[in-house]
């Protein structure tokens, strides 16, 4: 008789549950439905960049989300969402608040599957253009080289993955396939192929043998 009464009390907690999780997931469903609008309505180019970033960070984080998820629960990345929808963003950012400590201002474009940590803290991005497969931590700086000079700021090419607290300022080019290793202070051009580390940053081996070992 007690078993009984335990087994019917469960049921009606998980049916309680169950009403919940219905009722929440309405709820998430009309408060992002504006910003499926945006993406829905975007132009062919800004909606492949927007699902290549989703499928790079499911890539990563190896999980298997809508881009509804990332706004929802990755607020992060709600600031390359609205970078990517431009001004267009300001009819839903002021409900959807973006991640305040995460600022972007690429003048350029940023390419295809960019990678945005959960936790890009303190981190600016003031560049001329970012290439394909970006990816950065937290406590990163791309700058100009001068106070009031936007035209002094870094082209970071394809395929670079920069470390927590790096900084790279300067009218300067970063070349493809590079590994910026953390703590790194970056103010000359970097090759293509390279890892560099330190403080002026220097180069310490290619990419090749860096993944070699």
């Amino acid at each position: 008789m007690i078993t009984g009464k335990f087994f019917h009390r469960e049921k009606e907690i998980m049916s309680i549950r169950n009403i919940i999780k219905i009722l929440f997931l309405y709820f998430s469903y009309i408060y992002l439905w504006p910003a499926y609008l945006l993406y829905k309505f975007a132009s062919h180019d800004t909606k492949y960049l927007i699902d290549s970033d989703i499928e790079e960070m499911n890539h990563r984080l190896r999980l298997q989300q809508s881009l509804l998820y990332y706004i929802l629960y990755r607020k992060p990345y709600r600031n390359l969402f609205y970078y990517r929808l431009g001004h267009k963003s300001r009819l839903i950012s002021w409900y959807l608040q973006p991640y305040s400590n995460f600022y972007i201002n690429v003048k350029d474009g940023i390419g295809k599957n960019a990678f945005v940590l959960n936790h890009p803290y303190c981190t600016i991005m003031n560049a001329q253009k970012v290439g394909d497969f970006f990816t950065c931590c937290h406590l990163t700086t791309l700058g100009n080289a001068m106070h009031g000079r936007d035209d002094l700021v870094p082209i970071i090419g394809n395929n670079v993955s920069i470390g927590a607290n790096v900084t790279i300022i300067g009218n300067i080019t970063i070349g493809d396939n590079v590994v910026i290793g953390a703590g790194s202070v970056v103010v000359k051009d970097i090759p293509s192929n390279s890892v560099v580390v330190g403080n002026p940053a220097k180069r310490i081996c290619s990419l090749d043998e860096y993944l070699d070992n």
